[in-house]
């Protein structure tokens, strides 16, 4: 019989009686199943005789799941923390003026103070929604990120919006350079990553190659390599975008065929939306291992269909991201996935005029909200599956309520029927961050306050004009 230390960094909690979905290479699920978790590792798993082994007197925590279901925690790889605040600015407007007018000016006038809060604002939406770890799309202050997750007790991958050129930039960016671009970016790398129990890491940020000299791209490229980490762009998001590259960059087709001519697509680029790529580009991603970051909801909003069938046919790993607020409002993984399913198989209807109800499966959609998304943010050895030696990032479902039942298939029920309101707890590394709905790491209430009141400010700051759509009395 096994007998555990019970220091703070070996604390041993048992979870029971749940169904585990392991989401593993054979995709085992344990019916009435055991998870043992030391420290922040699983150190077992299984069916229920694994609690034999274990004399519960050693034992720190042990918590009944009966009737649950247990899944590994959901990875969102494209999320802008510092946008929520911007929520509800923006809509119904093209991309470039949604850039240039609104999401710009608003970044350009927030404080280190307002990114911490919007961050913390959109890490309670993301762990109600089961979101464990999530990579950043880029914003300015990630200084005041890294502090909001420190308290949160998420996982991300923090990123700096990265811009050394380009038109309609704030006066507030456009003195950056090359040189302070990359300074800034090194010197972030070596203050924050590693931070937070290792639940923080640092890329580097390209923000889009309208805004890139190949300077930056180049050596961003270069630098994400010397430090063994990776780099997040926004590629091929608008036609006018690959327009652009072959008017500027004399390539025959647009920002995938020039990243690859410069030899920046590798297994360690996690490239948002791709919505107008090609099927010769879609090869040349692949060839090179590049990470798709799937966004179902900012797609259709004012992107297109992204060709997710032909970039899954080429074997590339493709995820799933739900984009900042401005151009979602909704920052629910749980909602993306059922976007992810049913748009691409309204895409066949669009383009051919006949269905195919078989795209993208209810398991497919599954593994990119974990396995995909883990392989995205290069941690696929840490999360993404619930296996012996793997961090203890997972989430806690109760299909008992009137969204799920009654429960005939339940894999395809997450992806189907699935809500946030039946995310009923999180754990991060070890640690509850959200047990029966409610977030333990931090006020909720208290972050809610501060985010109306922080939203009017940087609005104020940046004079920006929110369209009335009603006469208020």
């Amino acid at each position: 019989m096994a007998v555990v230390c019970n220091n703070d960094k070996h604390k041993v909690r048992l979870l029971h009686g749940a169904n585990i979905v392991t989401m593993d290479p054979e995709m085992s699920v344990y019916m009435d199943g055991v998870v043992v978790i030391v420290g922040n590792k699983i150190e077992a798993l299984g069916k229920k005789q694994i609690m034999e082994d274990y004399d519960v007197s050693s034992i720190d925590e042990i918590v009944d799941l009966s009737g649950r279901w247990i899944l590994p925690g959901l990875v969102n790889t494209h999320v802008h923390t510092s946008q929520q605040l911007a929520r509800g600015i923006a809509d119904d407007v093209d991309l470039l003026t949604w850039l240039h007018e609104r999401i710009w000016p608003f970044e350009s006038n927030m404080l280190e103070e307002d990114s911490y809060i919007s961050t913390l604002l959109c890490g309670i939406e993301l762990v109600h929604s089961g979101v464990t770890c999530f990579a950043e799309a880029g914003g300015q202050h990630v200084a005041g990120m890294a502090r909001a997750i420190e308290e949160l007790g998420i996982r991300a991958c923090l990123t700096r919006s990265t811009m050394d050129s380009g038109e309609g930039l704030p006066e507030a960016w456009a003195a950056e350079t090359l040189d302070s671009s990359m300074k800034v970016q090194e010197e972030l790398y070596q203050r924050f990553n590693g931070c937070a129990d290792g639940r923080i890491r640092v890329w580097f940020g390209l923000r889009q190659i309208l805004n890139a000299s190949d300077d930056l791209l180049i050596q961003t490229k270069q630098a994400a390599d010397k430090f063994k980490t990776g780099i997040h762009m926004h590629v091929a998001e608008i036609p006018f975008e690959n327009e652009w590259v072959v008017k500027t960059r004399a390539v025959e087709h647009g920002t995938v065929t020039h990243l690859n001519k410069l030899g920046v697509l590798g297994d360690n680029l996690l490239a948002a939306h791709c919505v107008w790529v090609d099927e010769t580009e879609i090869k040349k991603m692949a060839a090179a291992g590049v990470k798709i970051s799937h966004c179902p909801a900012a797609a259709m909003r004012m992107l297109g269909f992204a060709p997710i069938k032909e970039m899954l046919e080429e074997g590339l790993c493709v995820s799933i991201g739900t984009d900042g607020a401005p151009s979602n409002n909704r920052m629910s993984l749980v909602d993306e996935m059922y976007l992810a399913s049913l748009i691409n198989k309204g895409k066949v209807v669009y383009q051919k005029g006949n269905t195919d109800p078989t795209l993208l499966p209810a398991e497919t959609v599954l593994r990119m909200a974990t396995v995909e998304g883990s392989k995205a943010v290069l941690l696929e050895n840490e999360i993404g599956t619930l296996e012996v030696g793997k961090k203890a990032d997972l989430v806690v479902v109760n299909p008992y309520l009137w969204t799920m039942l009654p429960l005939h298939d339940p894999i395809s029920s997450f992806v189907y029927c699935m809500r946030t309101e039946n995310i009923e707890s999180v754990m991060c590394n070890g640690q509850w961050i959200m047990r029966n709905h409610k977030i333990l790491t931090i006020d909720e209430e208290a972050i809610l306050l501060k985010a109306q009141h922080a939203a009017a400010g940087v609005i104020s700051r940046s004079k920006i004009q929110v369209p009335g759509r009603m006469k208020y009395l």
